[in-house]
């Protein structure tokens, strides 16, 4: 839901803006987490489907954010103060929604909110990872060297990305390739042979007739397929925007064949440079995970890392909790925190760990397109001898017939 509100910031401005929660209540729960008093909350209208479309072309691209991370970082590194930055960069933006968000964010700003509540008003644009690490670099005083940081990791983020979608073309090529000819097969010559066999009384095999079945179904109902397929993935997609659909999405990347092991050493990279870049600020090891569970973009991992905090709290070792979360955290992981504990060098440890992932992912992803076409060839090997198996059979079962 879309709310329009009124308010004023803790130095008297006013403010007036949208909303968007699940209810008025929460909306106004949002606006006093940033430190606003609310006047008036009106509206309460969901958000339109055309709405739904104009924002997917709305959105900025990863390479514009990391530019802009990038040169942030470098003007606060020259000692230019945040609103200065801020104008400099609107300035220099060429990208309509991302200038006009870096002006919505410098208006926040010098009305008195945070950069990281200023930026998380702007959550379409930037990622929640990315708005609570400038939170935990508030907390540290290190907004420099984290932005540095961010700008770094969208980098890596955005190779990672390139080196999927390089090596998923391939596959991807052949599977719709395999489909279509697949199709083709299915309303076009399985109905012609279906006389045939009828006609010289041959036994069907099974597949046989699931194939035929299936040939006769698209081309007599291929306006219900197409209208029936065309809904389901508008049900997928808006059941993936629920918090059950999100929970389930980011459960399977973890579980999935090939690429839940890759996630799951993305994670790894992840939360060791988070909660690195925290404990070497002074921030107490449990509020360090507690932030960086918000920083991994996984809801489970942020469910087992919330659990770890409160444990670490209670006096618990980070060590044995991670080594007992195996699942989720490789026992070298573990091992290498203990040696970190046991030294007080934990943050440097915590950077070997992320340097060790990040070279693993790297070395996986170089090789992703090897790992995937074994896969690859046992699915089109398999479906490719059904559909022969499913013309040659009966026309075998013909030919004994004529023998005997």
């Amino acid at each position: 839901m879309k709310y329009k509100y009124s308010a004023r910031t803790k130095d008297g401005e006013m403010q007036v803006g949208y909303v968007e929660a699940p209810t008025k209540e929460m909306a106004a729960n949002a606006l006093s987490s940033h430190e606003l008093f609310v006047l008036s909350i009106e509206g309460g209208e969901e958000a339109s489907i055309t709405d739904k479309i104009l924002s997917i072309f709305k959105k900025v691209k990863t390479a514009d954010i990391m530019i802009f991370t990038r040169q942030f970082a470098t003007l606060l590194e020259s000692e230019v103060p945040l609103g200065d930055a801020l104008r400099n960069l609107h300035k220099q933006t060429k990208k309509p929604v991302l200038r006009e968000a870096i002006f919505v964010i410098a208006s926040d700003v010098n009305a008195g909110l945070s950069l990281s509540q200023a930026i998380e008003r702007q959550s379409g644009i930037f990622s929640e990872f990315y708005y609570n690490t400038i939170r935990s670099a508030e907390v540290t005083g290190r907004l420099e060297e984290t932005m540095t940081f961010l700008a770094d990791y969208l980098e890596k983020e955005a190779n990672w990305r390139s080196k999927i979608r390089n090596a998923m073309i391939y596959p991807v090529f052949i599977l719709v390739l395999l489909v279509a000819v697949a199709i083709l097969l299915l309303v076009v010559v399985f109905p012609k042979l279906a006389p045939v066999f009828e006609e010289m009384g041959t036994d069907i095999p099974i597949f046989t007739k699931i194939f035929l079945g299936a040939g006769n179904f698209m081309l007599n109902w291929w306006w219900l397929i197409i209208l029936m397929g065309g809904m389901g993935v508008i049900m997928l997609l808006e059941y993936l925007q629920t918090k059950e659909g999100q929970v389930v999405m980011n459960e399977l990347k973890i579980r999935i064949p090939v690429f839940g092991g890759l996630f799951k050493k993305i994670y790894v990279a992840r939360f060791s440079e988070s909660v690195r870049v925290l404990v070497k600020g002074g921030v107490p090891i449990a509020q360090a995970i507690e932030i960086s569970s918000h920083n991994i973009g996984n809801i489970a991992y942020r469910d087992v890392l919330h659990e770890i905090s409160e444990n670490v709290r209670a006096g618990e070792m980070l060590s044995s909790l991670l080594l007992k979360n195996d699942y989720y955290f490789p026992d070298l992981v573990g091992q290498m925190v203990a040696i970190g504990e046991s030294t007080g060098r934990l943050d440097e440890t915590l950077s070997k760990v992320s340097v060790l992932y990040t070279r693993e992912v790297d070395n996986t992803l170089n090789n992703l397109s090897e790992l995937i076409q074994p896969v690859l060839i046992s699915v089109i090997g398999i479906f490719v001898g059904l559909l022969f198996a499913a013309v040659l059979v009966p026309i075998y079962n013909i030919a004994q017939g004529f023998k005997l």
